[in-house]
């Protein structure tokens, strides 16, 4: 009780001053943190849109998620597994040292090891010092999107990791944080000022970026001030009251009012990622289960049941509020993938088939799960896991909801320890590759599966993943693809819900770029 105390005191506490007068501070908030400043310990999306502020890729997004130039300023595909890039000369480490090749071959091979960034360094191979501003990739195999991978991959300095003993990367499975847990050194538009996990995260703007003189750096803002605050009815309030200038997530119950609002603007726009619950289907036991020696399911008619006992349209307008887009495809953005339209039918919404599946299945009289879910990660996340739980119950499933903050939670999901939970999952490679090989393939020891929490396996939709990866003929990938979804469907491997709409507020006056993948970019951002 006296922590709890605590946090609430200190989430009503007003903002220290850390930048002079002048200075124009963007000062904003949401319900969790930043997992860790280390840039290849986790591949979380509100994680990494803070560390990109500090550490850049090769190749960066732009407004409209296209591919631009950033520390390379040339690529050059010079034979079937090969690319060359050429590096932007000039720039400084936030420490005042210069960028060369040995960092960018140095952070490959540290990303290609990490338990969370492997999926993307992995793919593309060898990379190989050709001079001081020049670097070759050779890829195992033919890649079709070789430069996604090289773009998700953030820059560490070597001298600065072997200075500070973390040329490893992070487990975030691991409790004792290392240097790069709480330090961050890198080459990007701001430099880290303090992090104080819980409370507060200051930044401050890079006056020596590269950026600068390619007017990359569109806003007037000097100071960054990231405040984590759980409850939502806080966040407005400080908003409100001009204590803040933005928050990334408001609760949609409020939007139709804080639209009335003229004091604050809210922006909405679609999200690419894709929100599903995740099913243990390789332990002979259920965990967190009251059935003991087998595991229901492992049963394809069990997970069809809960399937269609879900009332999406339910979920999305009393949950949701309309700000969803219910799906049949679990992957973040189908769209421009060739994904046809068909394959996006849900299972219908039918109790008594449900029922009789269970029946059928030898649970005529259902039986008990937990249900682990995140608190403040997703937009209603345990809203959502309490309405799914309500609607298992009609067809006899006595589901327990275990809800917690997004730091406890992302420690477990890489044991695979729960029997079912949520997951979220957005990319901005985009392409149904960076979902399919992490999140649907079983695992191996290339990294593929590291994140398919319900640890299920399926020869045939890894062929179908291991052949769409190689190929290089369009047509023939989007078939490959496409197939890999019917699969998945057809198994009920996992249940997917829907994409978000997502909603942010700011005062009126502040001027944001609201991208498809949820990141906050403060050097686009302009406060009155």
């Amino acid at each position: 009780m006296k922590r709890i105390f605590a946090l609430l005191v200190l989430a009503t506490l007003p903002f220290t001053a850390t930048a002079p007068a002048w200075a124009k501070t963007l000062r904003w908030s949401s319900q969790g943190d930043i997992a860790t400043l280390d840039p290849h310990g986790q591949d979380e999306g509100f994680t990494k849109s803070n560390q990109a502020l500090v550490y850049e890729r090769l190749l960066l997004r732009g407004k409209d998620m296209s591919l631009q130039s950033g520390l390379a300023v040339e690529w050059k595909n010079t034979g079937p597994t090969t690319w060359v890039l050429k590096l932007r000369k000039g720039v400084k480490w936030h420490d005042g040292t210069d960028f060369t090749a040995d960092d960018v071959v140095f952070s490959f091979e540290r990303a290609a090891k990490s338990k969370q960034y492997r999926t993307y360094a992995q793919p593309v191979g060898t990379a190989k010092k050709i001079d001081a501003h020049t670097v070759e990739f050779t890829t195992p195999q033919p890649n079709p999107v070789t430069l996604t991978n090289i773009s998700e991959v953030p820059i560490l300095s070597k001298a600065w990791a072997e200075k500070n003993n973390v040329v490893a990367a992070q487990d975030p499975s691991v409790k004792e944080p290392t240097f790069a847990v709480r330090n961050a050194m890198g080459t990007g538009p701001f430099t880290i000022v303090s992090y104080e996990p819980g409370v507060k995260t200051v930044f401050k703007k890079n006056p020596n970026w590269w950026g600068l003189k390619e007017g990359r750096f569109t806003s007037n803002v000097e100071m960054v001030e990231y405040r984590p605050i759980g409850n939502g009815a806080t966040r407005m309030a400080a908003l409100k009251s001009g204590e803040l200038d933005f928050v990334l997530d408001p609760s949609v119950q409020d939007i139709a009012q804080l639209k009335q609002d003229k004091a604050l603007k809210v922006w909405e726009g679609d999200e690419t990622r894709i929100i599903m619950i995740a099913l243990d289907q390789a332990r002979d036991e259920l965990l967190f289960s009251d059935v003991k020696g087998k595991n229901p399911f492992k049963d394809r008619r069990v997970r069809q049941a809960l399937y269609q006992a879900i009332d999406i349209n339910a979920i999305n307008k009393t949950v949701m509020r309309g700000l969803s887009r219910p799906t049949a495809i679990p992957l973040p953005d189908p769209k421009g993938e060739g994904i046809e339209p068909a394959l996006d039918k849900r299972l219908p919404l039918d109790l008594n088939a449900a029922k009789k599946l269970l029946a059928d299945a030898g649970y005529p009289n259902g039986f008990g799960f937990t249900l682990h879910c995140p608190n403040d990660r997703y937009v209603n996340d345990e809203k959502i896991c309490i309405a799914l739980a309500a609607m298992w119950a009609k067809i006899g499933l006595k589901v327990t909801v275990d809800a917690m903050p997004k730091a406890q939670y992302f420690q477990r999901t890489p044991k695979k320890e729960f029997s079912a939970c949520m997951q979220g999952w957005g990319s901005n490679a985009r392409d149904a590759i960076f979902t399919l090989k992490p999140v649907l393939h079983s695992l191996n020891d290339k990294g593929w599966g590291d994140t398919n929490y319900g640890n299920f396996k399926s020869e045939e939709l890894d062929k179908l993943i291991a052949a769409a990866e190689v190929e290089m003929d369009v047509k023939k990938r989007n078939a490959l693809i496409n197939d890999a979804v019917r699969v998945i469907q057809k198994e009920t491997l996992i249940l997917p819900l829907h994409r978000q709409i997502t909603p942010w507020v700011s005062r009126a006056g502040v001027t944001v770029v609201h991208r498809i993948d949820n990141w906050l970019v403060p050097h686009w951002t302009k406060l009155p």
